[in-house]
């Protein structure tokens, strides 16, 4: 059995022509879904954040298998369980979805490292959900799933280990930008690299993943906190929020070294630039997703010499179920002012002329709503 939805879907990645608007590498599809499998859901998508990791993945620099239903930042509403009685999910509840299930039956999982599940980052590689196979499928054959939610639609099954469940008063469009922006963001700066009160701290990029490292950092107590990024609005909101100085990038050489770098960029240069901005003993942080013919270079001697850690962080090393209502309890407080990253709430049908304004520098979040 199956029903249908409206998805975007990719079926061509690399190399796609400007504008998107124009060209429309996304086409909204009607799609057959089919019914969620023991230990799955069906939801009706609410709102879906757009992020640089689908631009990634439209212009090639993220290779997924095509074709492909794109969104992995969402909030939704479940419909109906694979699980006849499942104890924890009903129809009603309401959820963030997050793009990295995990097992919790690896050692990455019982060594409470979920985001590090190699059976999620399998099945998110391949474009299918945990427990195997696809359920959107079109005339032609099966459309793949994107990091196991394909959120850029009117409804989706996907994994309950993908699901993390909210309270029912929190606005879907600010809601679903925790399952990415905030849960990266975030957790980059309070469990990656475990900022403590009075640490300097410098970000560079200030998208939706770096502003959300912002937040972090000022909720997390640390002085200054400084930012790099090319767009003078976007410095002008890191301002607003919290940063004590905000520059250019040909400006940031002059900014003093900091205990913590947070690199959301996605390109080895401004990682090496990152490295380089750390105090001796400092932490380096990063979380952007270059594309993987990039190498990075630095003085191996000053891992030593200058004692300096650097770290990757994917989903800000989080997990889900315990970070989620934490960052949502702290943006219900003030703390973690979430809805400031919130750039616009568009139709799912203006999802190609949204992605020029992402490809441009020029948003922050956007959020589709089917």
């Amino acid at each position: 059995m199956s029903q249908k939805t409206v998805a975007a879907v990719l079926r061509q990645s690399g190399d796609q022509p400007r504008p998107y608007a124009e060209h429309a590498p996304l086409s909204l599809e009607t799609l057959y879904l089919e019914h969620p499998r023991s230990g799955e859901l069906l939801v009706r998508i609410d709102a879906a954040g757009i992020c640089h990791s689908d631009l990634s993945v439209i212009n090639g620099d993220r290779p997924r298998p095509m074709p492909m239903a794109l969104g992995h930042e969402a909030a939704a509403t479940v419909i109906a369980t694979g699980t006849a009685g499942d104890p924890e999910f009903k129809p009603g509840d309401r959820v963030v979805l997050v793009f990295l299930p995990a097992c919790g039956q690896c050692p990455e999982c019982h060594a409470g490292r979920g985001y590090l599940c190699p059976h999620g980052a399998a099945a998110n590689g391949e474009g299918r959900l945990l427990a195997g196979g696809r359920r959107l499928s079109c005339e032609t054959g099966d459309i793949h799933h994107h990091l196991g939610v394909s959120a850029f639609a009117s409804h989706a099954v996907v994994d309950k280990r993908s699901a993390v469940k909210i309270d029912a008063d929190i606005p879907p469009e600010i809601a679903a930008l925790f399952g990415c922006a905030v849960l990266t963001g975030v957790g980059a700066v309070m469990n990656t690299a475990l900022a403590r009160p009075g640490e300097s701290l410098l970000i560079y990029g200030l998208g939706g993943v770096g502003l959300a490292a912002l937040l972090g950092a000022v909720a997390a107590g640390c002085v200054p906190v400084l930012a790099v990024d090319p767009s003078p609005e976007k410095r002008a909101l890191a301002l607003e929020l919290g940063a004590a100085v905000a520059v250019a990038p040909d400006e940031a050489a002059n900014l003093p070294k900091c205990d913590i770098v947070i690199e959301t960029v996605g390109k080895a240069a401004v990682l090496a630039q990152a490295y380089g901005a750390a105090r001796r003993g400092g932490r380096i942080v990063t979380v952007g997703l270059p594309n993987p013919s990039e190498m990075l270079s630095i003085p191996a001697l000053s891992l030593v010499a200058d004692s300096k850690t650097l770290m990757g962080s994917y989903m800000g090393s989080s997990i889900p179920s315990r970070d989620i209502p934490r960052y949502i309890a702290l943006w219900r407080a003030g703390r973690l002012p979430v809805d400031r990253l919130l750039s616009s709430v568009e139709p799912l049908s203006h999802i190609n002329s949204l992605m020029d304004i992402l490809a441009d520098g020029n948003a922050i979040r956007q959020v589709v709503v089917p």
